[in-house]
C-alpha cells in the first residue's frame, strides 16, 4: 500500500530532507591515532557560542570506571553528544569506540575515572567544547555530571538497556512521533544489567505510540534462538543468516508447532534452556535426515546441515515476532496498516525478518536506527533521557540520516595522502563519468564524509563495485577474507527503486530485503541471493549527494542506477574510520582506484610501490587503553581483599539487587550464594574461567579479545 506519512514530505520516509548539522568544518573530529601507543592531538575547533539557552549533553554506553569495572561488563562502547536548546534538539555526533581503538565490538573499559575523563575530553576537544560545557551526563555511573536516567510512566519493569534500543527507533524524528502510530519494539539477545537495582521480571520491551501517547509491556524477542545457533554451530549470527538464504538444502519440519511451545520473554523466565533447547531439536532432525550428506554440492556437508538448520530457526523467529505485533496491536486498539514500525535491538539487523513483518501486516514503513544494534546504545540512552526530561515537549528532532560518526576533512586526507605517497600514482578531482569507467573496471574505495553509525556501510565507508558480472561479488568477498556465498548489498538511486524492486518502501539503512524484479534479474547477478531477493540501500540525493551523482553516471553509462557496496574492512576488522585506514586497505588489497571526500586517487600496482607492504590494518588509537593492566589487577584485588571470591565476582555481574544493597549482600553470603549456583549450574565453571580470562588479572591491552555476544 502507499507509504504516506503526517506531514508533507517529498520523499515519504522517516528520515527526509539534507543534514542540518553545522558542517565539519565548523565541528572537526578528533583524529585517531596512527600510532597505538601516543594518544591523538584533536585538530583545534572554534568555541561554540556562549549561548546560555544552549547545553550539551553526554549520553555513554561505557563500562562504568572504578571498582565496577571488572563486574560490569559491557561490549560495543559508543558515546553521544547532544545539543539542546530552547526549540531544537542536535545530535552533534555519534562515537563507536570500535572505530577508534580497533577492537571488534570494543570492550575494553577505562578503569578509572581519570582514564575516562581523559578519553571524553579527548572527543569534546574536537567539538571545540570541554567537560565543563557538559550539563549532564546519562548512562555510564562514575563519570563527570552523571545523573540517573528518567524513566517513562508505565516502562518502570523495562530494564533501561531495552528502553534505550527502543527509543532509538521512536524518537528518529520527533515530529512523526507526534503526528503518527507506531508500534514498536526492543528485541535482542539480552539487556546489561549496569543500570538495573533487581533482576527485571522481563528483558524485551514493547511499545504501541499512538500520537506520542505511549503505552509500554514487556515482549519476547527472536534473538536468543540466533544466539544459541552461534554457540551450537560455531558461526556468527550474521553469516548463518546468509548461509540459510545462500544454500538450497532444507529439512521437513513443523516450525510452527515448535514455535507455538516455545516462550521467550527473559528476565525471571530465563530464555536460554527455551532457545538452546529449540535449536538442539532442529539440529538433531536435520541431522537425521541428512545423514552426513550434501544436496547442495556446492555447499560442503556442514554448510548444508547448517544452512537447513537455520531455515527453521528462521523461521521460527518470524512466527515469534508475528505473535509479538499482533499482541501489541491488540494493546493498543491499533490496526498495522495504519502505523509505522519500529525494531530495535540486535535482531533488527535480520532483514528477512523485517521484510517479512512489513510484507504481512501492511506497515507504513520502518522506523529503525542504522545502529540498532548496541553500538546505537548511546544514541537511545539520549533520546530516552531527553525524552524524560521534558526536551521534545517544545522542540524538535530528526536524525535525517546515518552519518554522525568521524567526519573526514581535508587536512587529514591530506595528511594521508602524504603518509601513501610511495603506493599512490596521481591525485585528481572527482568527475562522474570517470567513476563510472572505474567501476567497470574493478572494485574501488570509496570515502567521504561522516562515517556511518552502525555495523554496515551506507555510503561513506564503502567498498563499491560492479553489479552486472558474479566475479565482481567474487573479488568482494576475496578483498573482505569472507565465504564465496556471502551476499553483497546494492546501493540503488531512490528515483529508480521501484523499476528494479518489487517492494515500494524507502530503505535508507539496509534493513529489509527487497525481491528484485524477474525482468531485470539477469543484469545484476552480483547482488542476487538464492530466493531472488536482495538486501538494498535506497539512496537519496540530498542524503548523499556525491554518490549520488556517481552511481547516476554509472547509470546513464550502463541503464543499471545501482551497485554492488559492502563494508571497508578486513576480516576482524571494524570498518574503515580515516583516510589513511581506506589507503591501507586498498595498498593491502591491490585496489587501484580510492575516491576520498571528491578526490580520485590511482594507486600503484604492487609491482610498481616504492615501499614495503603494510603488514596488516592500520594501527588504531589505543592510547587510552592499553597500560591499564596494573589498574584492573588492583581492582580486582580490592574485591578479594573484601571477602569476595571469584565466583562471587561472576554472579554480581549479572545480579544487580547483589550490587544494590550491599550492606545486606555481604562478601560471605554472595560467596555462599555463588557456591550454591555453582552446584546446581554445570556451565558455571566454564563461565567462570571465560570471566577470568576477559576481566581478571593476565591479559594484556591490545592482546584482549573483544566479547562474542
Amino acid at each position: 500500500m502507499p507509504h504516506t506519512d503526517p506531514h508533507p514530505n517529498p520523499d515519504r520516509h522517516p528520515h527526509p530532507g539534507p543534514d542540518s548539522r553545522p558542517s565539519p568544518d565548523s565541528h572537526p573530529h578528533p583524529q585517531t591515532d596512527p600510532s597505538p601507543h601516543a594518544a591523538p592531538a584533536p585538530a583545534p575547533a572554534p568555541a561554540p557560542d556562549p549561548d546560555p539557552a544552549v547545553e550539551y549533553i553526554l549520553s555513554t554506553y561505557l563500562t562504568p570506571p572504578g571498582e565496577r569495572a571488572v563486574i560490569s561488563p559491557r561490549h560495543d562502547h559508543n558515546v553521544s553528544l547532544w545539543r539542546r536548546s530552547p526549540h531544537r534538539v542536535e545530535l552533534v555526533r555519534h562515537w563507536e569506540l570500535e572505530r577508534i581503538s580497533g577492537q571488534k565490538h570494543h570492550s575494553w573499559p577505562l578503569y578509572t575515572p581519570e582514564r575516562a575523563e581523559a578519553f571524553l575530553s579527548h572527543l569534546l576537544a574536537g567539538e571545540g567544547l570541554t567537560l565543563a560545557d557538559v550539563s549532564v551526563s546519562w548512562g555510564t555511573p562514575g563519570l563527570p555530571g552523571y545523573a540517573p536516567l528518567p524513566v517513562p510512566e508505565g516502562a518502570e519493569a523495562l530494564p533501561v538497556h531495552s528502553l534505550a534500543h527502543l527509543f532509538s527507533g521512536l524518537l528518529l524524528d520527533t515530529r512523526l512521533f507526534r503526528e503518527a502510530n507506531i508500534i514498536a519494539m526492543a528485541v535482542d539477545a539480552a539487556p546489561d544489567l549496569v543500570l538495573e537495582r533487581e533482576l527485571p521480571p522481563a528483558y524485551y520491551a514493547g511499545c504501541v505510540s499512538v500520537r506520542g501517547a505511549l503505552q509500554f509491556t514487556s515482549v519476547e524477542s527472536p534473538a536468543p534462538l540466533y544466539h544459541a545457533a552461534d554457540r551450537l554451530l560455531g558461526k556468527e549470527p550474521g553469516t548463518l543468516m546468509a548461509l540459510a538464504s545462500a544454500c538450497d538444502t532444507a529439512i521437513v519440519f513443523d516450525a510452527a508447532a515448535e514455535a507455538a511451545q516455545v516462550s521467550l520473554p527473559g528476565g525471571h523466565v530465563q530464555p536460554w534452556a527455551a532457545a538452546f533447547g529449540l535449536v538442539r531439536r532442529v539440529l538433531a532432525e536435520a541431522e537425521r535426515q541428512l545423514a552426513g550428506s550434501a544436496p547442495d554440492a556446492r555447499f560442503t556437508a556442514e554448510e548444508n546441515l547448517h544452512s537447513a538448520v537455520m531455515k527453521v530457526v528462521q523461521e521460527c523467529c518470524e512466527l515469534i515476532t508475528v505473535r509479538t505485533v499482533e499482541k501489541l496491536c491488540a494493546l493498543g486498539g491499533v490496526r498495522p496498516e495504519d502505523c509505522y514500525l519500529s525494531v530495535s535491538g540486535g535482531f533488527a539487523l535480520n532483514v528477512q525478518t523485517n521484510t517479512h513483518v512489513l510484507d504481512r501486516f501492511g506497515f507504513r514503513g520502518l522506523l529503525t536506527p542504522p545502529c540498532a544494534n548496541d553500538s546505537g546504545v548511546a544514541l537511545g540512552l539520549g533520546l530516552l533521557g531527553l525524552y524524560g526530561t521534558g526536551a521534545f515537549d517544545d522542540a524538535d528532532l530528526r536524525i535525517p540520516t546515518a552519518y554522525q560518526g568521524n567526519e573526514l576533512r581535508k587536512a587529514e586526507v591530506d595528511a594521508a595522502l602524504a603518509e601513501f605517497a610511495p603506493f599512490i600514482e596521481e591525485v585528481s578531482a572527482f568527475t562522474p563519468e570517470q567513476f563510472a569507467q572505474d567501476l567497470a573496471d574493478d572494485v574501488l574505495v570509496w570515502a567521504d564524509g561522516a562515517a556511518e553509525m552502525g555495523p554496515r556501510a551506507l555510503g561513506h565507508r564503502s567498498l563499491l563495485g560492479d553489479p552486472r558480472a558474479q566475479r565482481t561479488k567474487d573479488r568482494l568477498n576475496e578483498c573482505k577474507q569472507r565465504q564465496w556465498w556471502r551476499p553483497v548489498a546494492p546501493i540503488v538511486l531512490a528515483e529508480y527503486a521501484h523499476a528494479w524492486f518489487e517492494q515500494d518502501r524507502p530503505s535508507p539503512y539496509m534493513l529489509e530485503a527487497a525481491r528484485v524484479r524477474t525482468e531485470v534479474r539477469e543484469q545484476v547477478p552480483a547482488v542476487l541471493h538464492l530466493d531472488g531477493t536482495a538486501r538494498h540501500q535506497t539512496l537519496a540525493a540530498e542524503d548523499n549527494p556525491l554518490l549520488h551523482r556517481a552511481i547516476d553516471a554509472f547509470r546513464e553509462a550502463t541503464g543499471v542506477p545501482l551497485v554492488c557496496n559492502t563494508s571497508l574492512n578486513d576480516k576482524g576488522e571494524p570498518i574503515a574510520d580515516t583516510a589513511a585506514e581506506a589507503l591501507n586497505f586498498a595498498v593491502r588489497k591491490g585496489i587501484r582506484i580510492a575516491y576520498l571526500t571528491g578526490r580520485r586517487v590511482v594507486l600503484r600496482t604492487p609491482q610498481e610501490y616504492d615501499a614495503p607492504l603494510p603488514a596488516g590494518p592500520r594501527p588504531r588509537a589505543t592510547a587510552f587503553f592499553a597500560g591499564q593492566e596494573a589498574d584492573r589487577d588492583a581492582i580486582w584485588r580490592s574485591w578479594l581483599e573484601r571477602g569476595h571470591t571469584e565466583a562471587g565476582l561472576l554472579l554480581l555481574t549479572g545480579t544487580p539487587q547483589l550490587l544494590a544493597d550491599p550492606q545486606t549482600w555481604t562478601p560471605n553470603r554472595v560467596r555462599l550464594l555463588a557456591e550454591r549456583v555453582a552446584a546446581g549450574d554445570p556451565a558455571f565453571g566454564q563461565n567462570l574461567d571465560q570471566f577470568r580470562r576477559d576481566h581478571g588479572p593476565g591479559t594484556a591491552f591490545g592482546d584482549a579479545p573483544a566479547l562474542r555476544h
